[in-house]
């Protein structure tokens, strides 16, 4: 085996690679080629300075330390959307192509069946295979989700070199085998929505902020009938508390057998207020 060295790790995988016929597959594989030979030309790394592994539905490409990274990124950005669009819009529904891949560094080494070996490799796969990977790519109109390692994102992206908006990539968390695995996620995570987590929190539903509502206005900005400011409703006297009100239509209605006392009898029509003693001659209230 060789001693470990440092490299550039480039991963792209094929989504829904298993669900199409063997005709299909061999058509992706070889649009798969032509997207990472066209992007990996754009960056300006030579043939000379990679290593490729063919993993049927992905390809990986091991990247010489001294190769730009940042151009790297660069053109994953901008090459790799653009061709798959013009790919796909000549392309039948059954042989579209979306692509996740991955971007890492760190140490590998090529055994005696020139097979890699690293823990930095491993971990770079197990971020292609991520559940929340494949989800952001589900979830998106356009064709390609690219994920980048902490390393990557502390050296590049974090310094926004021109092409490599760091505003664009969100921390995210991968579970594996070995543990959480941090790693930046370009583009919208998830079933995160927006995250106000640095905001002080979203609201809750139902609560009150202590905000009055700004009253009703009609579209020609006049005050809308029936919503007064507050201002203007604290203004208003209030009406003084209201007593009994009975209401009679006619007849000679009897409370404890006898007519309404006092000087209301035979009231027909028209209403009782204040306070109305009813029944005997006791003058309990009501």
């Amino acid at each position: 085996m060789t001693d470990p060295v440092s490299r550039t790790i480039l991963l792209l995988d094929i989504e829904k690679y298993s669900d199409r016929d063997d005709i299909e597959q061999a058509y992706l594989r070889r649009m798969l080629y032509d997207v990472a030979d066209r992007t990996l030309e754009r960056a300006g790394i030579d043939e000379r300075l990679r290593l490729r592994a063919d993993r049927g539905d992905s390809v990986m490409e091991l990247i010489d330390a001294n190769a730009s990274v940042t151009a790297l990124l660069r053109a994953l950005l901008t090459e790799v959307p653009t061709q798959l669009h013009a790919v796909n819009r000549m392309a039948s529904s059954s042989a579209q192509i979306r692509l996740r891949g991955v971007v890492a560094t760190g140490y590998v080494a090529v055994d005696e069946h020139d097979g890699w070996v690293g823990s930095d490799l491993n971990h770079a796969c197990r971020l292609l295979d991520a559940q929340l990977l494949r989800t952001a790519l589900r979830e998106r109109r356009d064709d390609f989700a690219l994920c980048v390692s902490e390393s990557v994102h502390t050296g590049i992206v974090r310094h926004g070199h021109a092409g490599i908006p760091a505003e664009d990539f969100h921390p995210v968390t991968v579970d594996s085998k070995n543990g959480p695995l941090r790693a930046w996620l370009h583009g919208p995570v998830p079933g995160a929505g927006d995250d106000h987590s640095e905001k002080g929190g979203t609201s809750v539903p139902g609560a009150s902020s202590g905000e009055r509502p700004a009253p009703r206005r009609d579209q020609a900005g006049a005050q809308a009938p029936g919503s007064q400011a507050p201002e203007a409703r604290a203004a208003r006297p209030s009406a003084p508390p209201a007593g009994a009100v009975f209401h009679f239509d006619g007849g000679a209605p009897t409370f404890g057998g006898s007519l309404v006392g006092g000087d209301q009898h035979g009231v027909s029509g028209g209403q009782v207020t204040g306070d109305v003693h009813l029944g005997g001659s006791g003058g309990e209230s009501a």
